[in-house]
C-alpha cells in the first residue's frame, strides 16, 4: 500500500461523443466538460494548480499547442500546464501525470481535460492513413498497413491460442451497443443483431464494420484533488487507488506472442500492487475496445478472467454480471474521440462508483473497485487506473 496522499476524483464529466455538425469545435467541448466537472467538485477556477491536456494529434485540433489555448479558454491563467500524448493511451497517461503531481506535493488540485475532433476535422480515409503513420511510419504508414489489419492479425493469434468464434465477437458488439442505448451521450446506440453484424462489410478478417469503433468528436474532464484540499462534501468521492503503465515491442512480429496484450498485463500488475488488491476484486471495468476482439484480449490481459470466452458466455461481463464491462458502451458504443477516451473512462468509473451515472446503467450495488484501461497502438503503450469507492477500506 502507498503512503502517498489520497487522490480524490472530485469532479467528472463528459460531453456527448458523436460526429459534430453544429459548427462547435474542440475548444467548446473542452470548456463544457471542464465547467461541469468543476461544478461537481465544489471548487473554483482559482483553486486549480495545474492543467493536464490529452490530445492525440495536432492534425485533429489543427493546434500545435492545445494546452496553452485551453488554459486560457478555461480561465486557468497562472496554472502549470502540460500536454500528454501516447496515442490511444493519451487520456489515461494524462490522468496518471495529474495524480502523480498531487502525490508528489507539487499540486493540490488539478484539472485533466481530454479532447479530440477525431470525426469532423478530417475525412475518414485521412484519419485511417494517419493512424497507420502513428505505428511505425516506415514499415506501416508508408506501406499502407492499416490499424484494422494489425488489430485483426493480433486477434487471430489470440483466437488461435484460446479459441473463440464469430459468435463471441458478435456478443461483444451487441452488448456494447445495447449498453450505449441507455447512455444519452453515446455515438452508436444501436440494436445490432447477429445477422446485421454478419452482413456488414469485411474490413480485416475476422473484423467486419460493425465490430469496429467509430471516429468521434468529444471531450471529458476530471478534477483531481488531494483529499485534504477538498470541501467536506467531496472528501468521500472515489479515490484513484493505483496506477500502472508499461510498453511492449512496437512490431507484432517481434513479440513472443502477438495475440497477448503483455503491456496491459504488466500495467495492471503495477496498478493492483499500488492499490493493494488483486484483479479478482475488480467489480466493473471500462476497457479499450477499439475492435470487438480487443475487448476480449483486454479482459484476459487484465486478469479479469482466466477463460474469457467461457465467462462471456456465462454473462460475467453483462450489466448484471459479476464484473460488468463497458457499461458506457465502450469505444464501440459510446464512441472514441482519442484524447478524451482515457479521461472519459476514468470519469465513467468514478461516476459509477459514486452512484451518479445514467440511471439505467447504474449497478444496484456499486462495487468497491473499478478499473479504467486504455492503450495506444496494438497495446504498445498501456495505462491502467484502479479506482476505489469513496470511504472504502
Amino acid at each position: 500500500m502507498t503512503s502517498n496522499p489520497k487522490v480524490i476524483v472530485a469532479g467528472a464529466a463528459l460531453t456527448p461523443f458523436n460526429r459534430r455538425k453544429d459548427a462547435s469545435n474542440f475548444r467548446d467541448w473542452a470548456y463544457h466538460a471542464f465547467d461541469a466537472a468543476l461544478t461537481m467538485s465544489a471548487l473554483k477556477r482559482a483553486d486549480i494548480d495545474a492543467l493536464f491536456v490529452a490530445s492525440e494529434s495536432d492534425f485533429f485540433t489543427m493546434q500545435l499547442n492545445p494546452a496553452s489555448i485551453l488554459a486560457s479558454d478555461l480561465g486557468l491563467v497562472g496554472a502549470a500546464i502540460t500536454r500528454c500524448e501516447g496515442g490511444g493511451a493519451s487520456g489515461q497517461i494524462a490522468v496518471h501525470a495529474a495524480a502523480r503531481a498531487i502525490q508528489s506535493g507539487s499540486a493540490a488540485r488539478v484539472a485533466v481535460v481530454g479532447v479530440d475532433p477525431s470525426a469532423s476535422q478530417l475525412s475518414g480515409d485521412t484519419v485511417r492513413a494517419l493512424y497507420g503513420f502513428s505505428f511505425d511510419a516506415w514499415t506501416d504508414g508508408m506501406t499502407g498497413v492499416s490499424s484494422s489489419a494489425l488489430y485483426a492479425l493480433s486477434y487471430q493469434a489470440f483466437q488461435a491460442r484460446f479459441g473463440g468464434t464469430d459468435a463471441h465477437l458478435a456478443a461483444v458488439t451487441m452488448q456494447n451497443r445495447a449498453n450505449a442505448r441507455d447512455n444519452p451521450g453515446a455515438h452508436l446506440p444501436r440494436d445490432d443483431t447477429g445477422q446485421d453484424i454478419a452482413d456488414s462489410p469485411m474490413i480485416a478478417a475476422p473484423y467486419r464494420r460493425l465490430h469496429c469503433s467509430p471516429l468521434s468528436d468529444g471531450a471529458a474532464a476530471l478534477i483531481l484533488s488531494n483529499a485534504s484540499a477538498l470541501p467536506e462534501s467531496r472528501k468521500a468521492a472515489p479515490e484513484i487507488a493505483g496506477m500502472g503503465a508499461a510498453n511492449d515491442t512496437l512490431h507484432l512480429g517481434a513479440r513472443g506472442d502477438p495475440g497477448q496484450f503483455t503491456a496491459k498485463t504488466r500495467a495492471m500488475k503495477r496498478a493492483c500492487a499500488e492499490a493493494g488488491i488483486s484483479p479478482e476484486q475488480i467489480g466493473l471495468a471500462e476497457v479499450y475496445d477499439a475492435y470487438a476482439g480487443a475487448q476480449l484480449q483486454a479482459i484476459s490481459a487484465l486478469g479479469l478472467s482466466d477463460d474469457v470466452f467461457r465467462d462471456l458466455d456465462a454473462g460475467t461481463f453483462a450489466p448484471d454480471g459479476r464484473c460488468p464491462v463497458n457499461l458506457s458502451g465502450g469505444l464501440m458504443g459510446q464512441g472514441a474521440p482519442v484524447g478524451a477516451t482515457g479521461v472519459g473512462q476514468t470519469a465513467t468509473c468514478a461516476l459509477l462508483l459514486e452512484g451518479r451515472y445514467h440511471a439505467a446503467l447504474q449497478p444496484k450495488h456499486a462495487p468497491q473497485y473499478a478499473v479504467a484501461d486504455t492503450h495506444g497502438g496494438i497495446c504498445t503503450t498501456s495505462a491502467v487506473t484502479v479506482l476505489k469507492q469513496g470511504g472504502a477500506r
